[in-house]
């Protein structure tokens, strides 16, 4: 007797699994995973590579028979000079998903790299030491002991040639970068030149971008991992990703190593996808303390920041609770007397913003905005960027980036201006809020804090983006956006 043949699913529950763009759409230095696929069997098949290649396994792992399932994606390579001098690679990242119907986002959730453990035979003591020791098998040990209560029901393990490939292979991401990053001494970190500003970003650079963790900590590297799976999730095509299918299974299954095999296991984590594919991606941030050679958290830290992770619609986290929308000033206190400046966090930088836009204007054959108000402490970072933006249609937008630094190690925030007035970063705004004179500034919400406030005018599109780690609070956000002025205005 034949083998029973896999389940098929019905058209309208394969759709759902294409609109959620991908399976997992896991990019923070580590994979793409595809989803949207008509056949479960090609995906076994892939995962297999036609069953020459072994699946991973891994008893520590907790079977998933049903409900929520959390998946450890991890990326682990070493680079050539690691290789010239001996090195073992370690696990460059490690990023927990969990895929819960029954909440209203999916939660993503960046291990520090320097996350100091207890556990034999690490030494030093951090959490992306447990791979050259005992490879995936230790490091879901190390993520168990170091984080009680998180059972992990798969692992997805891809180098970083599968990371550019997949990206190439969907055409590259248009990605917000908040500041220029760069370093050519190859004896110490990886070479990176990427500029500030809205850009398209393809493999190499990529690569480069998510992995950077130079002049910045392991929890802001973290959050913008986490920043670029949320906004290449965003710009997924569900008609390129079906065409193409075929060719995505084979990077996805040359590329990666995983304990996923077998129809039934991969219909139980598809289900899972396809009833979370509404879900907005939740960015938990892991709560810890940075010091100089240890990322380390409290007993409390953990249990907060588990507790957010499992129950991402419900708990109060340094991002908030998934709302519709943040919550904002009403309407009557916008009308009200100016705002007390000291009391927000803010100070009138006019003078400072206006030379910013004058060093741009030159350049850039659109009106240039500077915001009037400043976060107090804060200072502008060199010149604007005047630059052009490759559009998908072939055209090619005017554009300028001013950068802001907070005075946090890692923390940028700045202004955007563009004549492309359609980018995808400003789809599906959260709320809209009417300005004096018919204008409206479009809020973006991560959680319950402001990522992003953007207006539009005839002519181009600005706006304003908070830090990796939002730390600007929404009212300085709003306020921010609301001090956008042209050059010689009052």
């Amino acid at each position: 007797m034949s083998p029973e043949p896999p389940p098929r699913l019905a058209w309208g529950m394969w759709k759902r699994f294409a609109l959620a763009g991908v399976l997992i759409v896991v990019m923070g230095a580590t994979t793409t995973a595809t989803a949207g696929l008509l056949e479960v069997r090609d995906l076994d098949e892939a995962l297999s590579q036609g069953g020459s290649k072994p699946a991973l396994e891994v008893p520590e792992l907790t079977p998933a028979e049903s409900g929520p399932q959390t998946l450890l994606l991890m990326g682990s390579d070493v680079r050539k000079v690691d290789r010239e001098r001996g090195l073992k690679g370690n696990s460059d990242t490690m990023i927990l998903v969990r895929l819960d119907p029954r909440q209203k986002a999916t939660a993503l959730l960046a291990i520090p790299r320097d996350l100091k453990i207890d556990l034999p035979g690490i030494n030093p003591p951090k959490i992306n030491g447990a791979f050259p020791v005992g490879g995936v098998r230790l490091t879901i040990k190390a993520i168990q002991r170091a984080m009680p209560g998180i059972e992990i029901n798969h692992v997805i393990n891809t180098n970083f040639k599968g990371f550019k490939a997949m990206i190439n292979r969907v055409g590259c991401f248009y990605v917000d970068i908040d500041r220029r990053y760069f370093n050519d001494n190859a004896r110490a970190y990886a070479t990176i030149d990427v500029k500030p500003g809205y850009q398209k970003m393809c493999g190499d650079r990529a690569l480069d971008y998510v992995r950077y963790r130079h002049e910045d900590t392991d929890l802001v590297r973290g959050a913008r991992q986490q920043d670029f799976i949320r906004q290449a999730r965003d710009q997924v095509g569900v008609q390129e990703l079906m065409s193409d299918r075929k060719e995505f299974l084979r990077l996805f299954g040359r590329y990666t190593d995983t304990d996923i095999r077998g129809t039934q296991d991969i219909l139980r984590l598809l289900k899972v996808v396809a009833f979370s594919a509404g879900h907005p991606i939740k960015e938990v941030r892991f709560r810890a303390d940075v010091g100089p050679s240890y990322v380390t958290a409290s007993r409390s830290q953990i249990e907060r920041t588990v507790d957010e992770f499992l129950n991402v619609d419900s708990s109060q986290g340094p991002r908030g609770r998934e709302r519709s929308a943040p919550r904002l000033p009403t309407q009557r206190r916008r009308r009200s007397r100016k705002p007390d400046l000291a009391a927000l966090g803010l100070e009138d930088a006019k003078t400072a913003g206006e030379d910013q836009a004058i060093s741009a204007a030159p350049s850039v054959p659109f009106p240039v905005m500077f915001p009037r108000l400043r976060r107090a402490g804060s200072v502008y970072v060199d010149v604007p960027r005047a630059y052009v933006i490759d559009a998908p249609d072939g055209r090619r937008y005017p554009a300028y980036r001013i950068v802001a630094r907070t005075g946090e190690l890692g923390a940028y925030y700045g202004v955007q201006g563009t004549t492309w007035k359609d980018p995808p970063i400003l789809d599906n705004p959260s709320e809209t809020q009417k300005l004096p004179g018919g204008r409206e500034l479009l809020l973006y919400g991560d959680g319950n804090r402001l990522r992003l406030v953007a207006l539009k005018t005839p002519r181009a599109a600005y706006w304003v983006s908070n830090t990796l780690l939002l730390s600007l609070n929404n009212r300085q956000m709003v306020a921010i956006a609301r001090s956008l002025q042209r050059i010689g205005a009052g």
